[in-house]
């Protein structure tokens, strides 16, 4: 029987799940992958996750943030529509949000100003975040040092920075999210051996499906597209760059991600 794992990062609204979601559920089950996290990452995609989640309690749950691609469309009722999400009992952090320099689809500006909004707002609800950062490690750390309470309750999200950078973020507190990334030989080399370097009582693992498929995974999905079932061949390429057994990895990062995200359930 494969261990239980628990995938941080779904992107499960995205449109490519639409004509199947169903399915990608039951095969992340068959897998072992139980609970499922699904990202928010607008008001609008927050929403559409918090009520799929509802119907599949204890089965899947859901953050409510928006994304540094997306914060150039926030308004005055942002913040309260984010504090009417974070009540319900399916969500469990704020975000995704933070910094994103490599693309600048918001004003930098912007991204900062919404940032800080949804770090307070987080801090003042007693939220854990979920983070973004993209070539912005400068500002991003500024940002959090402001709130240093909040850190230990924030993971970076699908961390593909420097040693530098890593090493900085653990030694403020910070949990650390790895995707399929460190499987892709072009892109991730460097992150099979910071990966040693990271406790297993701070990491965690996801798939950012649909997003970031396993490049050595074969057979190949027909379709390239990412699903949760594929995180036990993810930590199975972590079990090895940390020279730790697979189950070993699978158990810690489910259990630090229950407490991380305070999720009770027993699947």
């Amino acid at each position: 029987m494969s261990p239980q794992m628990i995938d941080i990062g779904v992107n499960l609204t995205n449109r490519s799940f639409h004509k199947d979601r169903e399915e990608v559920l039951a095969r992340a089950e068959a897998e072992g992958v139980t609970p499922l996290i699904i990202t928010g990452t607008s008001v609008a995609s927050s929403q559409e996750a918090a009520r799929y989640s509802e119907l599949y309690p204890g089965k899947l749950y859901s953050t409510a943030g928006v994304h540094p691609h997306d914060v150039k469309e926030c308004g005055e009722g942002t913040l309260e529509r984010l504090r009417e999400l974070a009540a319900l009992p399916q969500v469990v952090a704020i975000g995704e949000c933070g910094l994103d320099y490599n693309r600048d689809f918001s004003p930098r500006d912007v991204q900062r100003h919404w940032f800080r909004e949804q770090v307070r707002l987080a801090e003042e609800i007693g939220m854990p975040l979920f983070l973004h950062e993209r070539d912005a490690h400068t500002d991003f750390a500024a940002i959090m040092r402001e709130h240093p309470a909040m850190i230990a309750k924030s993971v970076v999200h699908c961390f593909t920075g420097t040693g530098e950078e890593l090493h900085a973020y653990l030694g403020m507190g910070f949990h650390i999210g790895i995707t399929g990334w460190i499987c892709d030989e072009r892109r991730g080399q460097h992150l099979r051996e910071l990966v040693k370097d990271i406790p297993l009582d701070r990491l965690m693992i996801e798939t950012d499906a649909p997003y970031l498929t396993p490049r050595d995974m074969r057979p190949k999905p027909k379709d390239g597209r990412n699903e949760p079932a594929f995180l036990a061949h993810i930590v199975k390429v972590v079990a090895s760059c940390m020279n730790r057994d697979e189950e070993e990895v699978a158990r810690a990062t489910f259990e630090t991600t229950k407490a991380f995200f305070h999720i009770d359930s027993e699947n």
